[in-house]
């Protein structure tokens, strides 16, 4: 993205060990200060936002709302679960490899990866081969040797 987030967060930082949803959150956050860069409002709610709401069984607009009555990222992802759906230790393994590997051997979208390397300047780099790769590459995280166990969220 050419327009990084502001202090922006991981997208492997993890709360109550799923990852993305502090991300999620911070963009919003962001987005309900009008600090989000024009890059990121198409996907604001969709993407991996969506990909992880469905997992929750919660629409973007009730979160939403919760984000805007306060709270921390465990409180509010407590609410998620009360009002959507509270997924497994297992489900949330799954959904976390699935996230954590998309853009690998994807059937769906094979070589959307590597078209944003290239929108990135990244074009070449075999070491980048994830979107969360990517995210962290442009927003100045990148190290493969950290990647992909970075420290849960307390």
């Amino acid at each position: 993205m050419s327009s990084p987030i502001p202090s922006s967060v991981s997208p492997y930082t993890r709360t109550k060990n799923l990852v993305w949803f502090a991300r999620m959150l911070h963009k919003a956050r962001l987005h309900a200060a009008g600090q989000l860069g024009p890059d990121y409002l198409p996907w604001i709610g969709k993407g991996f936002d969506g990909r992880c709401l469905r997992f929750l069984r919660i629409e973007y607009a009730a979160l939403r709302q919760r984000i805007e009555a306060g709270g921390t990222d465990e409180e509010i992802l407590e609410w998620c679960f009360a009002q959507g759906r509270r997924p497994t230790e297992e489900e949330i393994l799954i959904f976390n490899e699935f996230m954590v590997k998309r853009g690998i051997r994807d059937t769906d979208n094979p070589g959307q990866v590597e078209g944003y390397k290239e929108k990135n300047n990244f074009g070449g780099r075999t070491d980048i081969q994830t979107y969360f790769d990517v995210i962290e590459a442009d927003e100045g995280r990148f190290t493969p040797d950290a990647v992909p166990n970075p420290k849960p969220k307390a």
